[in-house]
């Protein structure tokens, strides 16, 4: 529950403007919540294990009873550093825990324990792509801190549950300068920064259990005016939800703005049910929270070797591994970032190149037919019935001849469906080899020009898309077996 910095007049200069919404520029900014992948909490031994009976996991010092004392978790602090490294952000050597005072049912204290004015991740950014073209968002900063409990109002007529469970769970929360101008540019950001904490074990993302969720700022104003009035969307987790929750504000608050209105600031909740925002409080600012040094905690100190420890255990970061995919295997940025969206699908192209496959051609089919089948299916490429060494087997098979793209697919189905499980006894089975008889080939080529005079005239008259269906028809009529790039040569020397 922090609060984005409300003064980036001086820093919104010359940053980027982005599609505008009924002549209005968008501009949002994100704090999100990561749990920290801790077996225990952050200043106590209490476990974070997910779905555990209510108040069954907050001990002593969770519930702030008399003479208790919190304790650092140190695994805590070593994610916080693994974050910092990640995103190319200063990693605090001395940061401070403040108490962040307010009063709500779930928060046993009457404070959250978190850090205020020196926090122990510092700057840093994100970048990543919308379409081909790539983003950058700026991080203002990620501070350690404590969850508070659970509200339940679903289970009791009349009353409310409270479930102090995830009382003292470690978070980070990541704020980040308001640099994004769409509703895109807010989800694929999100998108990202998910990919990057489970990439390096910080956090399991489980966006359905509250392992990530994220609060946005949205705010509007006519291009060049100074900052519109800002509201905070809380919780948001699913980048479904996300999209449509951004959306609805800013045509709400535009919607509010040509009738006259002022956009009050304030916190506001989406119902995925209406589709709607709609405002629970008056939104706070850091002085309404009255923060102050906690006593009872020393400042953290973080040596620089304890820092250089963690960087040479830190796995290879995803940008990193794109700009290797570039460097090494001649793919495009784009593809390279679509091929790192998460290890295991990295994991799996590296699998397959490694087995002989062509990097480009195994790329195409991972980020193409591979990804479209497991979109349909709801699945990871872990689940994926095609195995990284029979895709490699398929690329090859393409690579040297043999298969078309077209027979190509009909191996792909099959792998996929069980119908078989190695590609060249698919291959024989279904009789999907190139048409190799060069008699049989040059018939079919002279039967195609017989029957379609109109396209063979259109060619000879200069257009070149006539060829494309004069090869469509060789296709056809070879069952698709024969080789397109040399039914192409022989259609041309046979019509020059």
């Amino acid at each position: 529950m922090s609060e984005t910095v409300n003064t980036f007049e001086a820093q919104q200069q010359g940053r980027p403007t982005g599609p505008l919404v009924r002549g209005y520029e968008v501009i949002i900014g994100f704090e999100t919540h990561a749990q920290l992948s801790t077996a225990s909490k952050i200043f106590s031994r209490a476990s974070t294990a997910f779905g555990a009976e209510p108040n069954t996991q907050a001990c002593a010092v969770d519930l702030a009873l008399p003479g208790t004392l919190p304790v650092m978790n140190k695994g805590a602090v070593e994610r916080a550093i693994k974050l910092g490294l990640a995103l190319g952000s200063h990693i605090a050597p001395r940061s401070v825990f403040a108490r962040k005072n307010y009063f709500y049912p779930d928060l046993p204290k009457g404070y959250q324990i978190s850090q205020f004015e020196i926090p122990v991740v510092q700057g840093g950014a994100v970048s990543f792509f919308v379409g081909e073209e790539q983003k950058t968002v700026r991080l203002v900063r990620a501070h350690l801190e404590e969850d508070a409990g659970k509200s339940l109002h679903e289970d009791f007529v009349g009353q409310s549950g409270i479930d102090l469970n995830r009382a003292g769970t470690p978070l980070l929360e990541i704020v980040t300068e308001p640099d994004m101008r769409s509703t895109a540019e807010a989800v694929a950001y999100a998108k990202e920064l998910h990919k990057i904490v489970t990439w390096i074990g910080i956090c399991d993302g489980n966006m359905q259990e509250g392992s990530f969720r994220c609060d946005a700022n949205v705010s509007v104003r006519r291009p060049g005016e100074k900052l519109g009035t800002r509201r905070e969307i809380k919780n948001l987790n699913s980048f479904k939800f996300m999209q449509q929750a951004i959306d609805y504000e800013i045509r709400w608050q535009i919607d509010e703005i040509e009738d006259g209105r002022k956009i009050e600031q304030a916190t506001v909740l989406f119902d995925p049910d209406t589709g709607e925002t709609r405002a629970m409080r008056a939104k706070e600012d850091s002085a309404d929270y009255r923060y102050f040094p906690d006593p009872d905690l020393p400042p953290l100190v973080i040596a620089a070797d304890w820092i250089e420890r963690v960087k040479a255990e830190m796995p290879e970061l995803p940008r990193a591994m794109a700009e290797r995919y570039v460097r090494d295997h001649g793919l495009s940025e784009y593809d390279a970032a679509q091929l790192t969206q998460s290890a295991a699908l990295a994991g799996y192209f590296d699998e397959a190149v490694k087995a002989g496959a062509t990097p480009k051609l195994a790329s195409n089919w991972i980020t193409g037919e591979m990804a479209r089948r497991l979109n349909a299916a709801e699945i990871g490429i872990e689940a994926a019935p095609v195995k990284a060494q029979q895709l490699a087997q398929l690329v090859k098979r393409i690579a040297d001849g043999t298969l078309p793209n077209n027979a190509a697919r009909q191996v792909f189905e099959a792998l996929w469906t069980g119908e078989g499980s190695d590609v060249d006894a698919i291959i024989e089975a279904k009789d999907l080899k190139p048409m190799n008889d060069a008699g049989a080939l040059d018939k079919i080529l002279d039967e195609v020009i017989a029957k379609n005079a109109k396209n063979v005239e259109e060619y000879r008259g200069g257009k070149e898309k006539a060829l494309n269906a004069l090869v469509g028809q060789v296709m056809k009529a070879s069952g698709g077996k024969a080789n397109p790039a040399q039914v192409t040569e022989l259609l041309k020397a046979k019509l020059s």
